[in-house]
């Protein structure tokens, strides 16, 4: 009669531990440590953050400050704040690239045989971004402040305005997760990037405080844009002026984008990485 053995070892088939929300948090900001590390090997990569709030401000003062508010400094004090919404946008233009060369070079292949949370490298990504989001804001306001730019409210307020801004840049930078995972080159990311982007920045109040003037469908449009809520909250909370619900808006509109774009760019990483 033949022996019946029991293998106690466990199946390879067996699922692995369900990792924690804390180790993620903590995998994502060891990944987002090593996106920060890189920049000090590789500063040029904050290049065009760091001119880009320069060119914009330079251009937008002194093409539209005479037309929209008959004079540069007036026009200044309402301009740099509906800046800070801008680049809040374009700031994130950055990250889907950098996500897609990333991956065509196969660093994510390498993440992925690594036993940390599925989303972990995607959260590095986005949290190592944050520097690219300080330094487009400091070289902003520190520019705005030699041609004039003085905040007419508390501390407080204008921390708040920036930590708005900065809730909101972090719920756009999955959007440009995910058009970096759809993308099939880092060339074309860019192109796919101003498609959105522009509409939501130039069709807003950034440029005009005043859309009273605008077409009636363009009208409407700027007052349900988000880019509209950020600069209009930004101005309230840094020149003055009412707040109404527009930082409500903003926060909604940010929530709003993370519940949608989040599931979208994990699903497309575990189909492209």
């Amino acid at each position: 009669m033949t022996a019946i053995t029991v293998d106690s070892r466990p199946s390879a088939a067996e699922p692995p531990a369900r990792i924690s929300v804390r180790r993620t948090v903590r995998h994502g900001l060891t990944l987002a440590w090593r996106n920060v590390a890189q920049l000090k090997h590789s500063p040029e990569k904050l290049l065009d953050t760091t001119l880009m709030p320069i060119v914009f401000l330079l251009l937008f003062l002194y093409v539209f400050g005479g037309a929209v508010a008959g004079d540069t400094h007036s026009y200044l004090q309402q301009l740099l704040p509906g800046l800070v919404a801008q680049m809040a946008m374009f700031a994130t233009m950055g990250l889907g690239t950098a996500l897609n060369e990333d991956i065509h070079k196969g660093v994510f292949d390498r993440f992925r045989s690594l036993p940390i949370a599925r989303s972990a490298p995607l959260l590095g990504t986005v949290l190592g971004d944050t520097v690219r989001f300080i330094t487009v804001m400091t070289v902003l306001v520190g520019f705005g402040s030699v041609l004039g730019f003085r905040f007419h409210t508390d501390p407080l307020s204008v921390l708040a305005a920036f930590a708005l801004a900065y809730v909101f840049y972090l719920a756009v930078c999955w959007i440009s997760v995910l058009v970096g995972l759809v993308a099939p080159t880092p060339e074309t990311v860019q192109g796919l990037a101003f498609i959105w982007v522009m509409p939501l920045t130039f069709g807003s109040s950034i440029l005009v405080p005043d859309t009273s003037t605008m077409p009636g469908w363009l009208e409407a449009w700027t007052k349900v844009n988000p880019v509209t809520h950020l600069a209009e909250s930004v101005r309230a909370l840094t020149v003055g002026g009412p707040i109404g619900n527009h930082a409500w808006y903003t926060l909604a509109w940010a929530a709003g984008i993370v519940v949608v774009t989040f599931p979208l760019a994990m699903r497309m990483y575990s189909r492209r990485a």
